[in-house]
């Protein structure tokens, strides 16, 4: 077993090989490609500046848009004037609710967002008018000059005011909604009372279950809302006339943006194109229609000319986040820490439109059992509507919510009832292969294998276990697990994989590159089934009218979903190539192996290819062409329409120093690892890993977005709070385990979102034994440590 060792981000002489990829042999004798250090296949593009990003493309003749966002958090449109802004010199088209009373409005399961507002504003930041013009200073120019007067209505921005008696009611009319099938134990609801447009429901086990718990704990807890903080901005460039959409954009998901696009403008599929550059970043923001809409009709309104809608990083931060919960967790034990019921009500902040508010809160809602054994389980989440920023998808999908609440309350019922907070997880694990729920898959890593390699990272075993209640300094240690079903909601994904005349390989799949190397992965796969070398295998532009449908690029499903259905079509492919090269040559292809477009014969003979091909079919060569599938089986009996494909998990361990004085918060040791099941890209689940553990550090210490009275305090690049590079620890462990039990080709499970979940419990574990204060909101800034810490002084 290879030992494990750490690097330091801040110490120049750190050794080269101190990434450890745990039980990985230097060689793997199974695989010639996968499961190496190998350059990325983009890597030439990107440090050059030849990738091409959504912000990058220009079409001929192209307009700029921008957009007029609403200062007020709730208030009625009364009037519009913008007479004065169409009748500047460069400006092309104007748009405002006159122009999109036929446009219908998104969402995933709720359908309540409009491109731009009818009648209503409901947040600081929705969009009331765009104009299209000759550049954008034109159009910057033009928004000054639309007058809008506004009837200010009452607002709502937290959870608990929107749900009290007598709120306002911030969408009066119910919008078209729609619930997914569940199977057994889940049930959803659509707008069970004002302001909550969808609420999930997970239960499984006996009631009675309570009645023989020795201890019940019932605490709440909060979850700060943050920013995804992508590089690049929402962008869309659109070429539309009233019966055709074409756009170039910077979205995760090109078929569900196709199939939302062709709703809202009331067009079949099959008359909207979408192209999909390169993606700086996305973490789940670009699911659904962002810039879309606004560059779509203002294309339209100007004839067709081609419409660049590019925002900054100031209106991303009014365009989606991630939800702020308070989370409400009641639990029953037995006195020797056995874990016994569950019950849990989550209370998603969805802000002002759905957006994909359901979906997370179906995944909130499913994954608050934890890593745990538990004889009943019943968890709620609701969606809630207030007047603040819409919240959506971002990297963990309700898991950061779940697992933040989860693991604190795991922790402090170890302190109640005298137990070790490792001893107590380990004593309630489930065990591997055992179902997460009843008719769920079962879990797919050892997880006590997991939380002793992190604790042994940072020597908590080892820890002092007395504090000197002297010193204004002190350390402690946490650790934490972090537990989501990966690779998507019952989730399809197809693959095309053709090979020329010479043996040069092009892959055709829309899986999105954003920075995670899920192009080079999927290449490496297709290079391993073919026996090629990576180089010549090349990734072909995502296009909706020629790439195969995919559902999207999330959920961690690059590999394990996607990766499956390309080493299927490469299988086939191969299969195709020998089954024609043995008619050709005259051998059993069933004993012949395809190398680098040479095919060896079962005396090893060699056969090239290229050749014959030629021979056969003349100068103009040929090609052969394969086609792959993957989707997890539908079984009423799993509660999510379908057993879930892996379980991703991410354990932490953290060391702490905390003043007393300031509750001020340093991170001395940070060890996080994953279970690859199998590596494809070894530095990508390196940088998969690290990149997960970084977000939940700032989720920890530093994000939050703030508000006053509905206005974004912090909405500017300068004044958003993000880890930097001095904030990373001075021991940063990443540890990625290959256990064996992943779904994915050769045995691979997904990674990038397991990383966060535990990072932020751990980091809280830490400051308890350091201080004996408990953490139970987000993020750990030095008030709430030093505010925690009187409170645990004056209980005492």
């Amino acid at each position: 077993m290879t030992a494990v060792e750490s690097f330091e981000h801040s110490v120049v002489e750190a050794p080269p090989d101190s990434y450890v990829i745990h039980d990985l042999p230097t060689v793997d004798p199974e695989h010639r490609i996968n499961g190496r250090d190998r350059p990325r296949a983009d890597s030439g593009a990107k440090v050059t500046g030849r990738a091409i990003y959504g912000t990058d493309v220009a079409r001929a003749g192209m307009l700029h848009a921008k957009v007029l966002r609403s200062p007020h958090a709730h208030a009625r449109i009364v009037s519009i004037d913008d007479s004065a802004a169409r009748e500047l010199p460069g400006v092309k088209a104007v748009l405002t609710q006159d122009q999109a009373t036929d446009l219908q409005p998104h969402g995933t399961m709720v359908k309540d967002q409009p491109t731009v507002a009818m009648d209503v504003v409901r947040y600081v930041g929705d969009i009331v008018a765009a104009v299209a013009a000759v550049d954008e200073r034109t159009a910057l120019e033009a928004l000054d000059l639309i007058d809008v007067r506004y009837e200010i209505l009452p607002a709502v921005f937290e959870v608990d005011d929107a749900l009290a008696d007598g709120a306002p009611v911030i969408h009066p009319e119910p919008p078209f909604g729609v619930i997914p099938g569940y199977g057994d134990g889940a049930s959803a609801v659509l707008r069970p009372r004002d302001n909550v447009p969808y609420e999930f429901r997970y239960r499984t086990g006996d009631l009675d279950a309570w009645e023989r718990c020795d201890h019940i704990y019932v605490d709440t807890f909060c979850f700060s809302r943050m920013n995804h903080m992508h590089l690049e901005p929402f962008v869309t460039v659109a070429e539309a006339s009233d019966d055709e959409i074409e756009v170039w954009t910077s979205t995760q998901s090109p078929f569900n943006l196709r199939k939302e696009l062709s709703r809202v403008f009331s067009l079949p599929e099959n008359r909207i194109r979408v192209h999909v550059p390169l993606l700086g970043g996305g973490f789940g923001a670009k699911n659904g229609p962002k810039a879309d809409p606004v560059a779509i009709r203002l294309s339209q309104l100007c004839g067709g000319r081609p419409v660049r809608f590019a925002m900054t990083t100031e209106e991303a931060l009014l365009t989606v986040s991630q939800h702020a919960a308070k989370l409400v967790v009641k639990s029953g034990v037995m006195a020797d820490g056995t874990f016994v019921a569950r019950e849990s009500l989550v209370l998603l902040n969805g802000g002002a439109y759905a957006e994909h508010s359901p979906p997370v809160a179906e995944k909130a809602g499913y994954r608050m059992p934890g890593a745990y054994r538990w004889e009943y389980i019943d968890s709620v989440c609701q969606v809630v509507t207030t007047n603040t920023v819409p919240a959506g998808a971002m990297r963990g999908f309700g898991g950061t919510q779940a697992t933040w609440a989860s693991e604190r309350q795991v922790d402090l019922i170890a302190e109640r009832l005298g137990l070790d907070p490792y001893a107590l997880r380990v004593k309630n694990f489930k065990a591997l292969g055992e179902e997460f729920v009843p008719g769920e898959s079962g879990i797919d890593s050892d997880l006590e294998e997991g939380l002793r390699i992190v604790a042994e990272a940072i020597g908590y075993h080892q820890r002092p276990t007395t504090r000197n209640p002297t010193a204004p300094l002190r350390r402690g240690m946490g650790v934490a697990v972090g537990v989501k079903d990966g690779g998507g909601i019952n989730k399809p994904a197809m693959a095309r994989v053709k090979v020329t005349s010479k043996g040069d390989v092009i892959l055709n799949c829309a899986l999105t590159e954003m920075g995670q190397g899920g192009h080079s992965a999927m290449c490496q796969i297709v290079a391993e089934v073919l026996h090629t070398p990576p180089g010549r295998v090349t990734y072909a532009r995502i296009d909706t009218d020629n790439t195969p449908f995919d559902q999207g690029t999330n959920a961690s499903s690059g590999v394990a979903v996607m990766g499956q259905a390309v080493r299927s079509a490469a299988e086939t492919l191969r299969r195709q190539v020998l089954e024609w090269a043995g008619e050709q040559f005259g051998f059993d292809p069933a004993r012949a192996e395809l190398d680098d477009w040479t095919v060896r014969g079962c005396g090893g003979e060699p056969h090239p290819l290229f050749p014959r091909i030629m021979e056969i079919f003349g100068n103009t060569g040929f090609e052969f062409s394969a086609d792959g599938f993957y989707k997890a089986r539908n079984d009423h009996r799993a509660p999510l329409e379908a057993p879930c494909v892996f379980w991703e998990i991410g354990w932490a361990a953290a060391e702490v120093e905390v003043d007393l004085d300031t509750g001020r918060v340093e991170v001395l040791q940070l060890a996080v690892s994953g279970d690859a099941g199998k590596v494809i890209s070894k530095i990508g689940c390196r940088g998969q890993d690290e990149g997960a553990a970084v977000f939940g550090l700032a989720q920890a210490l530093f994000e939050e977005m703030r508000y006053d009275d509905g206005e974004l305090l912090n909405a500017e690049a300068l004044l958003y709070r993000v880890p930097l590079a001095e904030d990373i620890p001075e021991r940063f462990t990443s540890i990625t385990q290959e256990q064996g039990h992943g779904a994915g080709p050769f045995g691979a499970k997904g990674m990038g979102e397991g990383g966060m979940l535990p990072v932020a419990p751990a980091i809280a574990q830490a400051i308890a034994d350091a201080t004996g204060a408990q953490l139970t909101e987000l993020p750990m800034t030095p008030e709430r440590v030093y505010q925690a810490i009187s409170a645990e002084r004056s209980a005492r």
